[in-house]
C-alpha cells in the first residue's frame, strides 16, 4: 500500500479490526518515510455470478428471486424461512466454490430439486412443475412415479 501523501510503497500496519458489519477489515497504517497515518479497508472481491437461461440470455444470480420461488413452492408446508435461507446459502456457496462465472439455469434448478427432494416431496413437485414446465396431468404423474 502506497502512502497517499509521499507515495512511499513501504507502510506498516498499526491496528487491524473488523468493520461493524464484518464485511471488511479496517487497517490503520503509518508511512515509514513521512510518518503519515491513514486508513485502508480490505474487502473480499465478489465476482458476479451469471445464470445462463435456456434461450441463451444471461442475468446475474439473484438469491432473492430463488428464495421467492422456493417460498411459493413451500406454501402451507412445515418449512421455515431459515431452512429456505440455508438451502439458498448452500446452493450459492456451491456455485461460487465451483469457480465458474456462468452457470446454466438448468444446473441451478437441478441443485434446488435435489435439495427439495430431501426436504419436502410436495414442495419438490410444486417447484418441478414450474421449473420443468409441466403441461398436463401426465407430466405430474411421471414426476410422482420418479419421486417414489
Amino acid at each position: 500500500m502506497r502512502c497517499p501523501v509521499c507515495g512511499q510503497p513501504e507502510t506498516k500496519v498499526i491496528d487491524s479490526r473488523a468493520t461493524e458489519d464484518d464485511q471488511a477489515i479496517r487497517r490503520r497504517r503509518e508511512c515509514v518515510a513521512c510518518s503519515e497515518r491513514f486508513t485502508t479497508y480490505e474487502r473480499r472481491e465478489e465476482t458476479p455470478l451469471m445464470v445462463v437461461k435456456k434461450g441463451g440470455e444471461r442475468e446475474p444470480f439473484d438469491r432473492d428471486k430463488l428464495l421467492k420461488g422456493l417460498a411459493r413452492a413451500t406454501v402451507k408446508r412445515k418449512i421455515t424461512m431459515a431452512q429456505l435461507e440455508a438451502l439458498v446459502d448452500d446452493i450459492e456457496a456451491q456455485l461460487r466454490n465451483s469457480f465458474k462465472y456462468e452457470v446454466p439455469s438448468e444446473q441451478v434448478g437441478a441443485m434446488v430439486l435435489k435439495r427439495l427432494k430431501i426436504l419436502d416431496g410436495v414442495a419438490y413437485v410444486r417447484f418441478a412443475s414450474v421449473y420443468r414446465d409441466f403441461q398436463d396431468v401426465d407430466d405430474f404423474v411421471e414426476e410422482l412415479d420418479r419421486l417414489k
